[in-house]
């Protein structure tokens, strides 16, 4: 078999693997795929805990065979993390709109950040129930968790350098700032959910509005 042959046969392959079936091709069928199991993941984690999450339990809400489940997961604790990552993405996706979209001082576009990450939460209970309580039940979980408390902690010193120039601390003093206060953030949110903490959601974002002030500017 010569090169040539060879690379004709990649290409006839990559091809029939392009192949649309209802408007679909099979790349796109193996993401939505992909999509359904990590919603499904969501929902299961945050309904019915840790350790009801199976790949059965999982499979069986996004209505896929287990087959599938290791087209885009290698085992349980990728799903769990695949579905903390896109709970955070959409965090991050939301607060970062609101300080866009939201005209004003820094305090202001700030709170704005802070109140679409609780209208979320309260919108979808479930996802705040993924992000900062069942994020804690697996070792991976954990694992991952660090990882994005150190994302988010960046995120928010890249935002504070933003919003409050040269007011805003040191980059790497407001590194450490951000995590205090990601951290901080997460367990204050975690007693909200599970009416620990009794504030109404203006309360919280007002209270959770000053700590990232004092935290992000000098004077």
């Amino acid at each position: 078999m010569t090169a040539t042959t060879v690379k004709m046969l990649f290409v006839v392959t990559s091809s029939e693997s392009r192949r649309s079936y209802g408007g679909m091709t099979s790349e796109e069928r193996s993401s939505a795929r992909r999509e359904r199991l990590v919603a499904a993941t969501i929902e299961v984690l945050a309904t019915r805990g840790e350790t009801a999450t199976t790949m059965t339990a999982i499979c069986a809400e996004a209505s896929l065979t287990e087959r599938y489940f290791y087209e885009s997961f290698r085992n349980r604790d990728e799903a769990l993390m695949a579905a903390l990552d896109q709970v955070c993405n959409e965090i991050a996706a939301a607060a970062l709109a609101a300080v866009e979209q939201t005209d004003g001082d820094p305090g202001v576009r700030s709170r704005a950040a802070i109140r679409a990450f609780v209208d979320l939460v309260v919108a979808d209970p479930a996802r705040g129930r993924v992000a900062v309580i069942e994020s804690t039940s697996t070792p991976a979980l954990r694992a991952r968790r660090h990882e994005l408390v150190d994302w988010f902690a960046e995120l928010v010193a890249q935002e504070a350098a933003t919003l409050y120039g040269e007011e805003a601390w040191p980059r790497e003093r407001a590194k450490l700032h951000g995590i205090v206060f990601v951290a901080g953030f997460a367990e204050l949110l975690a007693g909200w959910l599970g009416s620990e903490i009794r504030l109404d959601s203006d309360q919280l974002v007002d209270l959770v509005g000053e700590l990232i002030e004092t935290l992000s500017r000098r004077t």
